[in-house]
Formats: structure tokens, sequence, C-alpha cells
């Protein structure tokens, strides 16, 4: 049992690692997503991720709100009690990158704007240029 906890800490770890350095969270807030990406069971207390990981109670309340926002984690009730329990839904990482790239291309009014304000200009619309190029790759990959 130590030796499967041990690795599934340096696992949850690892997802850490990759979402400071992809995404620029926070180490704790990463750990939270790692441990509640493979914990079971599923659904865990803000107390039982913080035992599990080493996180101090307080750390958890700023990064539960963090990942209940973007809609990576989901926040529960049970009828009786006043403890909050955590999961993550299976298609929880489709739905927050569905959101992502619907953001992206609500930029595109946006960049529309700034290339009317840059004119002619080159010099002034290249980047608005680019980041377009790349916004409609991301989310007209046909086009």
């Amino acid at each position: 049992m130590g030796d499967d906890r041990e690795r599934t800490l340096e696992w949850v770890e690892r997802v850490a690692t990759f979402c400071g350095d992809a995404w620029g969270l926070a180490p704790i807030t990463g750990r939270i997503l790692g441990w509640l990406l493979i914990c079971s069971p599923a659904e865990q207390s803000a107390g039982e991720i913080a035992d599990a990981i080493g996180a101090s109670r307080a750390s958890m309340t700023s990064n539960m709100r963090l990942l209940t926002s973007i809609g990576l984690v989901r926040r529960r009730t049970r009828p009786g009690q006043r403890t909050a329990y955590y999961h993550i839904e299976d298609d929880a990482f489709e739905k927050v990158v569905r959101q992502r790239l619907a953001s992206f291309a609500a930029f595109g009014d946006i960049a529309e704007e700034g290339l009317e304000l840059g004119g002619a200009d080159e010099e002034r619309t290249r980047r608005i240029r680019s980041a377009q190029r790349s916004i409609t790759l991301l989310t007209n990959p046909d086009r």
C-alpha cells in the first residue's frame, strides 16, 4: 500500500508540474487537480484532499474556488451535512476546452475593431492578423 501511495503522489506531483508549466497554475492547484483525477472515492472533502496531498486546509479555499470557477471541479453538499465534497466530472476537460475555444472565437470581433484602428498600417496590424490566423486555426481547423 505504501509503495502504491508513493507512486500515486509522484504522479500527482507530475500533474502539478504540468499544470504549472503549461497553464500557469500554482503547484497546490495542480496537486488538487491531480489528486481528484486519481483518488478513490472520486468525491472528497477539502480536508480529505488536503490530508492526501499534504496541503494546509487554509490553502484549499482559494484553490478549490479557482478550480470550480473554471469548471474543472464540481462542488456538492450532501443532505444534512455542512461539508462540501469535490469531484471531477467525466466530461470536465471537454467542457473547459470548448469554453476556451469559444472565448478565442469571441476575440474575433475585438480583432476586427483593432484592424480598423490600424487601417492600412501593416506595422500596427501585423500582430492582430497573426492572432486572428492562430485563433482561426484553433477554432476552425478546416478553414
